[in-house]
């Protein structure tokens, strides 16, 4: 047990987990909360998929920027003002939400707001990570923050299901409103050193970032195989999921719930796993284990019933996982400290900017065209540009820095 929580031994990471552990608590309801917020008011797929989309292009603007600043300026601080942004704008929604007064335009323009925020958030918590432990701990501080993230997925969508129904979404979205003002608390207990003063310009630190990003084939190749497979993800998943749900009774709202939690049962169990296990080539089993999803986005199209997509997605979530883990780990030892924030916000960026057109795709296909072929064509694709990766050589063969200084 020792050696799968060795990361804890790290005071730093100890702090960090605690907080981002308390904040995925609300982010796991609030994120299905605000769905059907949006659903209610709007009982359209183009509405939601508008909603998702301003969230994703604003977030996409500012990841590159978002990556020059968490390179020069102390990360748990930027993490803490972001959080302090997104509890102004979340507030408003529940403001809104409580008063009867939210429209989809303003919670689109309140998304927005958060997906910028999101923009610094997560190439600040990219690179934090190694600061905060040790590089044999690295993979046990992946799985561990993979198995909160799992755990709260299971819980936090049945939850929210419930809570949405009974009491209504802004509620849900009030929890994780707490959790951000505790996790500022919290971060205030790490201690870093400050970061290197750079003589640079803003603009010259993103060439830098660009070099090293491209200089890597592994890295910018998998990433322009997720500009599609994110797409899709995002539109069959995010925007078709919900819709089935709500308007097919073998699928239904609280349905859609267990499918989602189930997914996030198949990351918990597969984090636990890594806790012991050492990938040892993390980008070849990450791509194959990544194309699982293909499974449920498939069983979504034949025949949408609650428990069998829950168990297709249970196998994905694992997939997924290994391919977090993997990509997440083999970023962290391959990329220079100083300039990891960066090269994660054009990993990012490049992963993240088809999202935009996949809502908006399946939100105008979905009953324009047959959803069985949509579905079930998208699971194909999924698999082909996910397998097609692992016949590049760097992809195929790279494997753990840790793992070759032993052997050697």
């Amino acid at each position: 047990m020792s050696r799968a929580l060795g990361a804890l031994q790290d005071p730093g990471f100890r702090w960090f987990f605690l907080a981002r552990t308390i904040t995925m608590i609300g982010g796991s309801m609030s994120s299905i909360a605000l769905a059907f917020a949006v659903l209610a008011i709007d009982n359209s797929p183009a509405a939601l998929a508008t909603v998702l989309t301003v969230f994703t292009v604003a977030n996409v603007v500012f990841l590159v920027f978002g990556g020059v600043v968490a390179d020069r300026l102390p990360r748990a601080a930027v993490i803490q003002s972001c959080y302090v942004l997104d509890i102004l704008s979340v507030g408003a929604m529940v403001a809104l939400l409580f008063s009867s007064n939210a429209t989809v335009p303003l919670l689109a323009a309140l998304s927005a707001v958060t997906g910028a925020s999101t923009a610094f958030v997560m190439p600040a918590m990219q690179g934090i990570i190694p600061q905060l432990t040790t590089p044999a701990h690295l993979q046990q501080a992946n799985a561990m923050l993979s198995f909160v993230r799992s755990a709260t997925t299971i819980g936090g969508p049945i939850i929210a299901g419930v809570l949405v129904a009974s009491a209504g979404p802004a509620w849900a979205m009030s929890v994780q409103i707490v959790g951000w003002l505790v996790a500022i608390v919290l971060l205030a207990m790490v201690r870093l050193p400050a970061p290197s003063p750079s003589d640079a310009s803003f603009f010259r630190d993103l060439r830098t970032g660009w070099g090293e990003f491209w200089s890597r084939t592994w890295m910018w190749s998998i990433c322009l195989a997720f500009m599609l497979l994110n797409a899709i993800h995002i539109g069959a998943w995010g925007v078709a999921g919900p819709f089935i749900a709500k308007n097919d009774p073998r699928l239904g709202i609280a349905g859609w719930g267990w499918v989602v939690s189930a997914e996030g049962a198949g990351i918990l169990v597969m984090t636990l796993l890594l806790m012991w296990l050492p990938l040892r080539r993390p980008l070849r089993w990450g791509m194959l284990a990544v194309t699982a999803l293909a499974i449920p986005l498939t069983m979504l199209g034949l025949y949408p019933h609650a428990a069998l997509v829950a168990v297709a997605a249970f196998l994905a979530g694992a997939g997924v996982e290994i391919f977090n883990t993997g990509w997440n780990v083999t970023e962290m030892e391959q990329i220079p400290g100083d300039k990891l924030s960066r090269v994660a916000s054009y990993d990012m960026l490049a992963s993240f900017v088809a999202m935009p057109l996949g809502t908006l795709a399946f939100g105008w296909l979905i009953g324009r065209v047959d959803t069985t072929a949509l579905l079930v064509g998208s699971a194909i694709v999924y698999a082909v540009v996910a397998l097609g990766t692992m016949l590049i050589p760097s992809v195929w063969r790279m494997g753990r820095v840790e793992a070759a200084s032993v052997t050697a």
